[in-house]
């Protein structure tokens, strides 16, 4: 049976809180098998074999909405995407890996998007930006909590939602999916 993780975007951040224990039960209710918590921000591995990975992500929102009322989205990748995210990040090799994040997003931004985004952000900060399959990659260098690079200002220019881990928790992830 395929594994995949649920990266939830907004989970433990603001008002939003939800224990692990409770995430976990919540989604072994609705038929997930092998279910575990990575890492206490939303990150959900689990065993799961009637749907593509594709037809997860709005189911999965919905449970999240249903039983915690919190309003997110779900990024869903299996093992392979993963790996792909950790080694396509151009920034993992020469940055900090609490610094160097990887922001999974809900679609692929449509052509001229991502270059409107760095447009738009040119001069404003130091971090480093590359688009990939799904996601952005992003060195914050300085340290997200004084970036003036943010999710909102991600998701306005490239039209879809994202949420963010960073190389350290990826790995760990991977880690456990292998």
């Amino acid at each position: 049976m395929p594994r995949y993780i649920a990266f939830f975007g907004s989970i433990n951040v603001g008002g939003n809180r939800v224990t692990m224990a409770d995430l976990r039960w919540a989604f072994e209710r609705e038929g997930l098998e092998a279910v575990e918590t990575v890492v206490a921000s939303g990150n959900l591995l689990f065993s799961f074999d009637d749907r593509p990975s594709e037809g997860l992500e709005d189911m999965l929102a919905h449970v999240l909405h249903d039983r915690f009322d919190i309003a997110s989205f779900a990024a869903v990748r299996n093992r392979d995407e993963v790996a792909a995210a950790i080694d396509g990040n151009p920034f993992a090799a020469d940055g900090a890996e609490n610094l160097v994040h990887t922001l999974f997003l809900s679609a692929q931004p449509a052509p001229g998007q991502f270059e409107r985004l760095l447009a738009d952000y040119t001069g404003r900060g130091p971090e480093r930006l590359a688009m990939g399959d799904r996601a952005l990659y992003i060195d914050y260098v300085d340290g997200v909590g004084s970036s003036r690079l943010t999710n909102g200002f991600i998701e306005r220019r490239l039209g879809c939602r994202g949420t963010a881990r960073n190389i350290r928790s990826l790995r760990r992830i991977l880690a456990k999916m292998d």
